[in-house]
């Protein structure tokens, strides 16, 4: 991305080895326009702005391109971002290291990000049979990439679990795949709940719908015979009664997921903050 937008004549900085709030310093007096980074972190820039008292509607940021995980396609994560960073728009972008960059997001419809398919051949496809799956039905998502001298990849299987789009061409004039949701999960992240299939992206997408959640971690209890969840959640200083969240939340993971799935609330910097991918989900 960096070298991209040098080519572009862009003035690009990169980031790396600053702090937080340096970051948002050089973002402000350089008048950025355009910050990449993981979802995660752009609203970790904006609980550091709020904690050292730094106006975000004072910044020229007008883009935010994440990537590296989930967040970028999930509705409540990307209204929550857009929010701490008043005036600017969530582009969402997926990649990987053993393929190069894959998909971005579609100009005219949010959550939908459209495959290259000028460097790949991609399918999707049922990852118990390995058939292709009909459009608008869920599976993961393979490529063939082309023209990459160095590392070239057939029929790769990415992991990803996506919902092919069914609409031809897209609202945005591409005929290119879109993926509805863009990437909901890992093939390897779900966990099965007493007959239940969870996703990360899911459970996200149900804590920051709830608002008022600086902060999360899903424990997944090592010693059980079944597997079981619990979420830890902090939250936002002076913004509510600790038990009234917690309930809340548990009320809507019990709508979603027909499950009972315990909430604690715990003191406010107590989990651990990310500058890159979230590591949410652990096992204890």
């Amino acid at each position: 991305a960096f070298e991209s937008a040098v080519r572009l004549g862009c003035m690009s900085i990169p980031g790396g080895g600053l702090s937080s709030v340096a970051r948002l310093r050089m973002i402000l007096e350089n008048e950025i326009t355009v910050l990449c980074c993981a979802p995660t972190y752009a609203l970790r820039l904006a609980q550091v702005a709020v904690q050292e008292e730094v106006k975000l509607s004072g910044s020229k940021v007008k883009r935010i391109i994440v990537a590296g995980e989930p967040g970028g396609s999930i509705p409540s994560t990307c209204a929550e971002i857009e929010r701490s960073w008043p005036g600017a728009r969530v582009v969402d972008h997926h990649g990987m290291t053993e393929v190069g960059p894959v998909s971005y997001g579609c100009p005219k419809r949010p959550g939908i990000l459209h495959v290259i398919e000028s460097s790949y051949i991609a399918e999707v496809i049922d990852f118990a049979t390995g058939q292709a799956v009909q459009p608008g039905e869920k599976g993961e998502l393979v490529l063939t990439n082309l023209g990459r001298t160095g590392s070239p990849l057939l029929r790769y299987r990415t992991g990803d679990l996506v919902q092919p789009c069914a609409e031809q061409p897209c609202a945005c004039g591409s005929y290119e795949l879109g993926l509805q949701g863009g990437i909901l999960g890992r093939t390897d992240d779900m966990v099965v709940v007493r007959g239940v299939n969870i996703y990360p992206s899911a459970v996200e997408e149900i804590i920051r719908s709830c608002g008022g959640v600086a902060e999360f971690r899903v424990e997944i209890p090592s010693d059980r015979t079944l597997p079981e969840l619990t979420i830890k959640a902090e939250a936002f200083p002076g913004q509510q009664e600790p038990k009234e969240l917690a309930e809340r939340l548990e009320a809507a993971l019990r709508s979603a997921f027909a499950l009972r799935i315990p909430v604690s609330i715990v003191p406010s910097g107590t989990l651990p903050r990310f500058e890159m991918k979230a590591r949410r989900w652990v096992r204890v």
